[in-house]
């Protein structure tokens, strides 16, 4: 048995944040019913290269284990679904639901044990697009990634996925309190407080202390050294983020006692006169020797691995990243339950 073998999920969500959040959970054991639209599906079907077969692998990469229908949101048979489900699942443009009967008011009417979860771009009052790009730019990502004058985008829909991590912990909490009290809840995220929740020290820098961050390129604006560093033949990551690291660093690389380093905070203000310094030292031999020498010493290191050097990585410290559904590689789920395991049933078609 799985801990959410039981469960009925109506997902009504389209692109990257709540499908993300059902593929998870249904790769726990809830039963997800996936709804598309007519002719066209899920707009990540179009969203390629790559494919496999044809189909592609974006689509494929978040759908898994979900029985895939097409519905229009008027067919009689999506009402049926969304008011016959545990947990209801949408991210349309707020107002849409309701005007088929498949909000929340609607619907918990009917079935008051219901957990529905919305995800918005900007909440339930605005109706301005949530996109992940447009998110990044205007929710401050952006401002404290890449270089001043380069302002820079993840590389990956990052506020999509962070936003569907949270609906599937409101989801979770929500199922519990019905397992308790019998009442189910209505469960809303935003792409722009989900990131800025995601944004950590730099917005709670700015809330609690008035400090505007900006970007700093690959330093940090709070730890040093904690950056990319620049070995004899390619780059090397440092991210020392105590004394004691520090002082096996200088150890390891034989810098000479500086009283401009000899705290974090210092470190950090003389950040520029701190890299100078260790570059001019991991400049005189190739990485593979610092990564040797200073892993021996307990130096946080590594290389800029690219996606396929991530997941050998991966595998070789035996987190097993990679699962195969009828000979189609995925992305495991990366929850580890003891004794509920992610179990992986079914591709996406």
């Amino acid at each position: 048995m799985q801990a959410l073998e039981g469960v009925t999920i109506a997902d009504f969500s389209r692109v990257l944040a709540g499908p993300y959040a059902t593929m998870l959970l249904a790769d726990l054991g809830a039963t997800v019913i996936k709804v598309e639209r007519p002719g066209t599906g899920d707009d990540t079907r179009a969203w390629g290269p790559p494919h496999v077969d044809g189909v592609s692998t974006y689509f494929m990469g978040l759908n898994r284990n979900k029985r895939l229908v097409s519905l229009d949101l008027a067919d009689p048979a999506a009402l049926e679904l969304a008011s016959s489900a545990d947990v209801v699942v949408e991210n349309f443009r707020p107002g849409t639901m309701a005007r088929y009967g498949l909000d929340y008011a609607s619907l918990s009417a009917v079935n008051p044990r219901l957990v529905y979860c919305s995800i918005t771009g900007f909440g339930p009052s605005s109706s301005l697009p949530g996109y992940d790009l447009l998110v990044q730019a205007v929710g401050g990502l952006m401002s404290v990634t890449g270089t001043p004058a380069s302002p820079t985008k993840a590389g990956v829909a990052l506020v999509d996925v962070i936003t569907g991590l949270h609906a599937m912990v409101g989801i979770l909490a929500a199922l519990r309190h019905v397992s308790i009290s019998g009442e189910g809840q209505l469960v809303e995220v935003s792409l722009l407080s989900s990131l800025l929740s995601a944004l950590v020290n730099q917005s709670a820098g700015y809330v609690m202390a008035g400090a505007v961050p900006t970007a700093m390129g690959n330093a940090h604006p709070s730890v040093a050294p904690y950056a990319v560093f620049e070995a004899r033949d390619r780059p090397i990551v440092l991210a020392v983020g105590n004394d004691k690291q520090f002082a096996a660093l200088c150890s390891a690389l034989s810098l000479e006692t500086d009283p401009r380093f000899a705290t974090n905070s210092l470190r950090v203000a003389n950040q520029d006169a701190l890299t100078s310094a260790i570059n001019a030292r991991l400049s005189t031999q190739d990485a593979s020797h610092w990564f040797t020498v200073l892993n021996d010493t307990g130096v946080p290191c590594g290389p800029i691995n690219n996606v396929a050097e991530a997941v050998s990585l991966a595998d070789a410290v035996g987190l097993s990243p990679v699962v195969s559904i009828d000979g189609l590689s995925h992305i495991a789920n990366p929850i580890s339950l003891s004794r509920t395991p992610a179990e992986y049933r079914s591709n996406p078609r």
